[in-house]
């Protein structure tokens, strides 16, 4: 039973280290805004 408790206490600490780096990248990296130009072909504007 205590390989259990070792086990089960490697992936509480594993998944904290994961959820802390996320929130961390959510919370402290700012994506740079930019424009975004998407062209389509006259084709899409035709009805058929």
């Amino acid at each position: 039973m205590p390989s259990l408790f070792r086990f089960l206490t490697v992936v509480a600490v594993i998944a904290g280290i994961v959820y802390g780096v996320i929130f961390a990248l959510a919370n402290f990296v700012n994506p740079k805004p930019r424009e975004m130009s998407v062209t389509i072909p006259p084709d899409k504007f035709l009805k058929k």
